[in-house]
């Protein structure tokens, strides 16, 4: 690709780290790392040798031969992509008999391939025009024979021509342009890890192939995107390429999904996106991305998004088009009555995991600097909040401790109740790649995830256990090591409480904790308990990595206390390769919880009742802050049925489809009287909503996300609002038009008063991040450079703490009304509740939720697979079509909550996490039967929606 789109050049094979070597190239010395390719240390010294095959992000095979180059002593025109430097070697690259060599071998790949450059989508970026010119090329002087670009040959059908596969919605195949350089067959086997590609045939006969010569979509492609960001040519392109044209400039940003941070390059042409390409210099992904953040975009020039600001007197009006001076007016006139009338703590908001750090700093100051109240929320409640409970107890932070690259480290990988492949697939990725080169892998989950297939991995663990039990098996697992004393003792006599340990190892060493035990209640065979315990406490690095299978539990903070406690016994902590590493649903779950989202915690994670931390942001917002802490969003619910809390602001948060026991969420928001909805579409909670502010995109705005890793990544703006605002500058509105008086005029500004009151971030600021790139917080005088790993010389607690796990069922039991147990989850094409991949072409893998069940459990139940079921709890019931599958154990079913139209968050219970309220998604006692059509809820949801999304029409 041109130097002008990408920053940066291809250095053709990847960097080496080794013992510095000497040679020379063309008369220049150099010297590079042993191991080093000849190619990459010429490009190291501004020389450029031509090549079709070899990129920087694959390991080179020398097919194409275009990078010959002559060596002092040696015969022959080795390749340089595969030839290692040597002391004292001397390369040229450039000689007569080299420039005929390159220039006959450019000549046979040209034979094959159309000259139709000028109407060809890759026009002006591709690598086989721009090495046809580097070359020399000037001449074809092969006469037209057999060929695979011609559709017919001598007035016939020519055999070996294939039409365009244009099955996927997000990019083309055509094989008539494939140079069979194998970039895009090795990008998918040693980048992706999915091997979904292959070469079919032998000799001129070769070509790329799908799976067992299938279309794209039909084959096991996840439309990653890396073989097109491999792809020299135009064989795989983008169709938005093909319709729009090349880029012209870019801008780079973060993407917004995942707690992954994949930085992108987002490719311009005039104030049109044409296509996002993972930057390579990007270190979470590496160059890396997933189909949602290379492709899935379009959903911000969706024809649902919502522009103009909108309000209305009752929830049963239509809506009504207004401008921003009268929509905030309304807002504030409404929100200041109600604060005359029944105080502040009347008032409260929840702020968005998608949001940026700015933005969710801006919200939560507005509740507690304009409002008065400590009645703040977020997302990241319902998902991750048990992890700073149970880390900060343990570790004293509420953070994982390691960054990505750690997994390149990895010896022995423990997921728990995660299944990276779906949620985190850039990440999967990475560690998929370490399962191949021999890392030893350990899954617990109720479901078999696909991380368990990976193709040439060794065998892998599964510990299917009964959803409810994470404590009961972890806590078998530290039975195993402290009886068979498998633990560090030196690591914890240096780096923890040992007073503490030995009280912990006498709990798990009981009988109850015996695998024996376990293995009765939770469905795990003792033998893989003892198995796996054996294998994490012998790895020389052993890393645990878990997801909301083990947060959103009625045990959640239990649980992450019980992992880090295993942790802790074997020394996993403080080094490349090991810890505790949770990952974050969405794309900015870390930075909200950092930002002070929690009704009991300021900024930092400081808590309300402390004065020193109160004294910070009152001298900062000159305004005194309540010490009590606030309610958390099912409190608010409760509190608006009782009449206590009356008016709420909800920024880029859907809590009606999101959150638990969606009955009690209506009944909550239709309590209230004046609900403020502040995101891009009409959402579901928006059924609700008094006035409706218009949101902007990640693509629309500046401001920071920090991710899984800590890691706080630049977004920057890539086109203008749509709206007209950027997030922060509505919230900025509405906070002055009830007497605030802020007058941020950028993002970076709201970072700064980040970094003057909030300690972990005191060193960050928009110069630092443009000129570093991305740091990991903490970040200030302790640790200038940030914290790529946590916890390296001790805690941030001083020692670890050990922490007694008691395994307490939960009070979501199965029965015989209710038998099944209802877990639930995501997957690759589809994010959170929908609200933007369900606007792409995504719904081409997903286009509804589905219920996953056992056949065992179907045929009893005379479910067909494809047939629609109802799914009835305790509390709801809705209809949805069955999966019968051997992923999930008999007794368990499982399903997502993507789509509104299933609404799967009526089943769910109020049951949730003791320390934290984090709600018990993953535990639902249910039965499934034969359906007919929609549930009851389903029928007058559908109604209702339609009735409060009606918009008046325009004034003439």
């Amino acid at each position: 690709m041109k130097d002008f789109i990408i920053p940066g050049r291809d250095m053709g094979t990847p960097a080496r780290k080794g013992a510095p070597v000497s040679l020379t190239i063309d008369g220049f010395a150099i010297t590079v790392p042993a191991g080093t390719s000849v190619m990459r240390a010429a490009a190291e010294a501004g020389i450029r040798i031509p090549k079709l095959c070899a990129t920087d992000s694959l390991e080179p095979i020398g097919a194409c031969r275009l990078c010959a180059v002559e060596i002092a002593g040696q015969r022959g025109t080795p390749a340089s992509c595969t030839t290692p430097v040597a002391p004292g070697m001397v390369v040229h690259t450039q000689t007569e008999a080299l420039a005929r060599l390159r220039r006959g071998v450019m000549e046979l790949t040209i034979s094959d391939h159309p000259l139709d450059c000028l109407t060809c989508a890759a026009n002006g970026d591709c690598e086989l025009q721009d090495m046809a010119g580097a070359v020399g090329l000037r001449e074809v002087r092969y006469a037209p024979g057999a060929n695979h670009f011609a559709q017919r040959a001598a007035e016939v059908a020519n055999p070996e021509w294939r039409p365009k596969d244009q099955s996927n919605p997000y990019f083309t195949y055509d094989p008539a342009k494939c140079i069979v350089c194998m970039r895009c067959v090795r990008a998918c086997e040693e980048v992706q890890g999915t091997f979904a590609l292959t070469i079919d045939g032998r000799g001129f006969a070769s070509r790329v192939v799908a799976g067992q010569d299938v279309p794209l979509m039909a084959s096991d492609c996840v439309s990653c995107g890396a073989c097109v960001q491999a792809c020299p040519t135009a064989t795989l392109q983008e169709n938005s390429v093909i319709a729009i044209g090349t880029p012209e400039r870019s801008v780079i940003t973060t993407c917004a999904y995942c707690g992954v941070g994949c930085s992108f390059e987002a490719q311009m042409r005039g104030d049109t996106l044409v296509r996002m390409v993972p930057w390579k210099e990007g270190k979470a992904n590496r160059g890396h991305s997933c189909v949602k953040g290379r492709f899935a975009w379009g959903y911000a020039q969706h024809q649902d998004r919502i522009l103009k600001p909108m309000v209305r007197e009752a929830i049963t009006d239509a809506w009504r088009e207004v401008g921003w001076e009268e929509a905030i007016g309304f807002a504030a006139a409404r929100l200041s009555a109600i604060r005359a009338e029944s105080g502040p703590d009347a008032l409260g908001v929840i702020t968005s995991s998608r949001c940026t750090n700015e933005e969710t700093f801006l919200v939560q100051k507005l509740a507690r600097a304009v409002f008065g109240t400590n009645n703040t929320d977020t997302c990241a409640r319902v998902c991750h909040s048990p992890t700073g409970y149970g880390l900060k107890q343990t570790f004293g932070t509420s953070a994982g401790t390691q960054d990505f690259d750690s997994v390149e480290a990895v010896d022995c990988a423990v997921v728990i109740g995660a299944n990276p492949t779906d949620g985190h697939p850039v990440f999967a990725s990475r560690l998929r790649r370490r399962l191949r080169q021999g890392a030893g892998l350990i899954v617990i989950d109720p479901r078999r995830i696909d991380l368990l297939d990976t193709p040439h991995m060794g065998e892998g663990l599964h510990l299917a256990l009964r959803p409810g039990t994470n404590v009961a098996v972890l806590t078998a697992l530290a039975h195993v090591i402290v009886t068979e004393r498998l633990y560090d003792e030196a690591f914890i006599r240096a780096r923890c409480d040992w007073d503490e340990f030995a009280d912990y190892m006498e709990f798990a060493a009981r009988p109850e904790h015996a695998p024996d035990a376990v293995e009765r209640f939770s469905g795990v065979p003792a033998a893989a308990i003892r198995a796996a315990a054996r294998s994490y406490a012998a790895a020389a690095n052993g890393a645990i990595y878990y997801g909301l299978g083990v947060t959103e539990h009625s045990q959640g903070s239990t649980t992450v206390m019980a992992i880090a406690n295993l942790a802790m016994m074997t020394g996993n902590i403080g080094r490349p390769g090991v810890g505790v590493n949770p990952l974050r649903g969405q794309n900015n779950v870390q930075g909200s919880c950092d930002m002070g989202s929690f009704p009991h915690e300021l900024p930092g994670y400081r808590h309300v009742s402390d004065p020193a931390a109160r004294g910070v942001f009152e001298a900062a917002w000159g305004v005194s802050l309540s010490p009590e802490p606030g309610l958390r969003i099912p409190n608010m619910l409760d509190a608006a049925q009782g009449g206590q809390f009356r008016a709420i602001y909800i920024q880029g948060e859907d809590i009606l489809q999101s959150d638990p026991d969606t009955r009690h969420v209506a009944a909550g928001l239709a309590a209230m009287e004046c609900v403020i909805v502040h995101d891009l579409f009409l959402n579901e909670t928006a059924a609700y909503a008094h006035v409706f502010l218009p949101g902007s995109t990640f693509l629309e705005k500046d401001g920071t996300f920090t991710n899984a890793e800590r890691r706080i990544n630049r977004v920057r703006r890539v086109m203008a609002p749509k709206n007209g605002f950027a997030d922060w500058e509505v919230t900025q509105l509405l906070a002055n038009a009830l007497g605030a008086g802020w007058a941020y005029s950028h993002p970076s500004q709201v970072m700064d008063e980040i970094a003057a009151t909030t300690p972990g971030f005191a060193g960050v600021n928009y110069a630092m991040l443009e000129a570093r790139g991305s740091v990991q917080w903490p970040c200030n005088d302790a640790a200038p450079e940030g914290s790529p790993i946590m916890h390296v010389d001790g805690f941030v607690r001083g020692r670890g703490r050990f922490i007694r796990t008691e395994y307490i069922a939960t009070d979501e039991r199965s029965g015989p009304r209710f038998p099944l147990l209802l877990t639930t989850g995501r997957v690759l094409s589809q994010y959170n509740v929908g609200a933007q991949t369900r606007r792409t072409e995504n719904t081409a893998w997903h286009a509804e939720d589905v219920l996953e069940i056992h056949p065992h459990d179907a045929e009893v139940r005379g479910v067909k697979h494809g047939d629609l079921v109802r799914l009835a709890s305790r509390v709801g019931e809705t209809s949805l079509r069955a999966s019968v599958t051997e992923r999930v154990a008999p007794g368990v079913v499982y399903t997502t909550f993507h789509h509104p139209g299933t609404q799967a968050n009526v089943v769910t219970t109020d049951n949730s996490d003791w320390a934290t309220n984090c709600p018990e998604y993953k535990v639902t006692a249910v039965q499934v039967s034969a359906s007919n059509g929609p549930s009851e809820w389903q029928s007058d949801y559908a109604a209702l929606i339609s009735l409060q999304r009606r918009i008046a029409p325009a004034a003439e």
